[in-house]
């Protein structure tokens, strides 16, 4: 399956400039790979695994206090629950993408989806806090397997402009994930207990296991480990592995006990990974790969986003329990419209893209969450903080779908696994590393790095906007 060209005057140049070869897999290039008959519900199974992953971010946000009621955890303990998960997660997410790319995304995929759904397990039956961070701490690593595989069989799934369809469904979980999540947390803490907001994910773990290979039925060309046997057998690169991890959990640590020292330990590690990743033959994004500029830059958009909508779930569901001394049911239902806004969000910048490109609809995303923020100190929960959150949430989902389809644009097939990686290690990290940092803070000082946001995207986003037809173009 060739890749989404931006620059749909380029196409007639495609057959002779396109730089990964195996890319067209047909003697005739003009035409590309019969869609999958069973795309669709694929794609819903794909999304609701997804879904699992992000609500698992905040849905333990509602349960903090009855967590720490139990397990005798408070203040620094109870944010390593939230931390622990979102740290594993993030930080492995590249590497998790690798091995999608080298052993095929159906078997990283089912292999993650296996993990995860066995640290939920764990994570309900755990008896002390120790066990309990060890087994977020599990499911971390397993969503870091499932996400970029998951995210890979979707951008090879679908073509052409089904392909952005499909894309601005997969960014809208983002948005919405988070913010069910925390209304799920609250009607299960309130009823049979916090324990069942990890039981939940074992029948979702069970369909999406047993449903994806029946749906799937043949192997998918473009994801297959024997595609390239060069990558299949090309050695791990462990510095890749471990420097990441090492540096995000020391800058995490550092943020949430408020010490400099791990904090300068984090620097020190992220630049021995980039010299190494230098000097390597299989460093983890490679210089030369097409794309890898707006790669990053729509990268370092979602970790802003991705920081301030579940910093703001964090925030505010401590607050609305302990400060305004509501159920935990309250508290998820007060979330609703967030859910609502954030998909009406995803669904509006999905609209807004073909139209006026990614540098103006981003920078407007974020002013619109900014304003949010900013209105949540007006008022008390439903007149303030209900409607200053929905806002909020709305920016960002339409935040989540610009940058998340201009992070992929030019990505090439090969690299698919690499580019999901990225993408949800952006995600991953900035909700722990703004957490860590804000968990102390107001609600409406995010608004402040939202102006910010607003600011910085112009400069991190590429320019012009998605074609439509260009993916179409080039596999016809």
């Amino acid at each position: 399956m060739p890749p989404h060209t931006p620059h749909p005057q380029d196409h007639h140049q495609d057959n002779h400039a396109h730089p990964h070869p195996g890319t067209h897999q047909s003697p005739h290039p003009s035409h590309g790979p019969p869609p999958h008959p069973r795309r669709r519900p694929l794609l819903a199974l794909l999304c609701l695994a997804q879904f699992m992953l992000i609500a698992d971010v905040t849905v333990v946000n509602v349960a903090l206090p009855a967590i720490g009621a139990d397990l005798s955890l408070s203040g620094t303990g109870l944010t390593w629950i939230v931390t622990a998960y979102t740290l594993f997660f993030g930080a492995l997410l590249l590497a998790g993408g690798r091995l999608a790319d080298r052993f095929g995304a159906v078997r990283t995929f089912l292999t993650g989806l296996a993990l995860f759904t066995a640290a939920s397990a764990a994570s309900g039956l755990a008896g002390d806090a120790a066990t309990l961070i060890a087994a977020r701490s599990a499911q971390g690593v397993g969503a870091a397997l499932l996400s970029p595989a998951a995210l890979s069989l979707v951008t090879t799934l679908f073509q052409g402009p089904a392909r952005h369809r499909a894309l601005g469904a997969w960014a809208a979980i983002g948005g919405t994930g988070a913010a069910l999540g925390v209304l799920l947390g609250g009607i299960l803490t309130d009823g049979p207990g916090w324990r069942w907001i990890f039981y939940l994910n074992l029948p979702v773990g069970a369909l999406a296991l047993i449903g994806v290979p029946l749906l799937l039925g043949r192997p998918l060309p473009a994801t297959s480990a024997t595609a390239d046997p060069a990558r299949r057998t090309a050695p791990l690169n462990g510095p890749a592995i471990l420097l990441p991890t090492l540096a995000a959990g020391a800058l995490v640590y550092g943020l949430t006990e408020c010490s400099w020292l791990p904090t300068i330990a984090a620097l020190a590690v992220l630049a021995l990974l980039i010299a190494t990743q230098r000097r390597s033959a299989n460093p983890l994004i490679p210089p030369a790969m097409p794309g890898r500029r707006s790669l990053l830059g729509g990268s370092a958009v979602i970790l802003g986003a991705a920081g301030l909508l579940v910093t703001g779930f964090y925030l505010s569901s401590l607050h609305i329990q302990q400060s305004l001394g509501r159920s935990p049911l309250i508290t998820g239902l007060a979330f609703l419209p967030a859910a609502v806004a954030a998909t009406a969000g995803a669904h509006l910048g999905s609209r807004l893209l073909p139209r006026f490109g990614w540098r103006p609809v981003g920078a407007a995303a974020f002013t619109v969450a900014a304003a949010g923020a900013a209105l949540t100190s007006l008022g008390g929960l439903w007149s303030g903080l209900v409607p200053g959150f929905a806002l909020l949430a709305l920016g960002l989902g339409a935040a989540f779908v610009c940058a998340t389809t201009s992070a992929l644009s030019e990505v090439a097939p090969a690299h698919t696994g690499l580019a999901s990686g990225l993408v949800g290690t952006s995600h991953e990290l900035g909700a722990a590393i703004a957490i860590a940092a804000l968990a102390t803070a107001d609600f409406t000082t995010l608004a402040y790095p939202a102006l910010t946001l607003a600011l910085a995207t112009p400069l991190l986003l590429p320019k012009g906007r998605p074609d439509p037809n260009a993916t179409r173009t080039a596999a016809h």
